[in-house]
């Protein structure tokens, strides 16, 4: 059995490059175009879970409370999210998406996935083959970031 063999400087470097340049361009859409990268993160996340305590949001997203807040009042403002009263403890609030919210999601995913798919289709077949076959390593390093702490 061989030992592992690390990643090296380069290679790292390089893997975070074309991660970093395929979110940036997949990150541009039509239908989210008034809002910032943090703002569209934390609706994204909001509509994924559902419902969630101030405190676990801004955890979950790694921001300040007061950076938070203000994110939290400009997606309010644009009728995304709303503040609710947390049942199980009032003096808590929690962030729930709205209908808005979660159209918007559809419609910036149908986007970004028309904006990948025909680039994706255009690869030689190798190149898909191997991108197909990566995915379960991917997801579990985005899992592996999500859960690291904020340096």
């Amino acid at each position: 059995m061989s030992a592992l063999k690390s990643i090296d400087t380069d290679e790292v470097t390089r893997l975070r490059t074309a991660i970093s340049r395929l979110a940036r361009r997949l990150r541009a859409t039509e239908a989210g175009g008034d809002l910032t990268p943090t703002q569209v993160s934390v609706f994204l996340d909001v509509v994924r879970v559902g419902s969630i305590r101030v405190a676990e949001l801004a955890a979950l997203e790694g921001l300040n409370p007061t950076m938070l807040s203000r994110v939290i009042a400009v997606l309010a403002e644009q009728g995304l999210v709303r503040r609710v009263v947390d049942v199980e403890d009032r003096r808590a609030a929690r962030i729930e998406a709205t209908p808005a919210a979660r159209r918007l999601r559809k419609r910036m995913r149908r986007e970004r996935s028309a904006t990948l798919e025909p680039v994706l289709n255009a690869l030689p077949l190798r190149d898909r083959e191997a991108l197909i076959a990566a995915l379960p390593a991917l997801e579990t390093l985005a899992e592996l970031l999500r859960k690291r702490p904020a340096t």
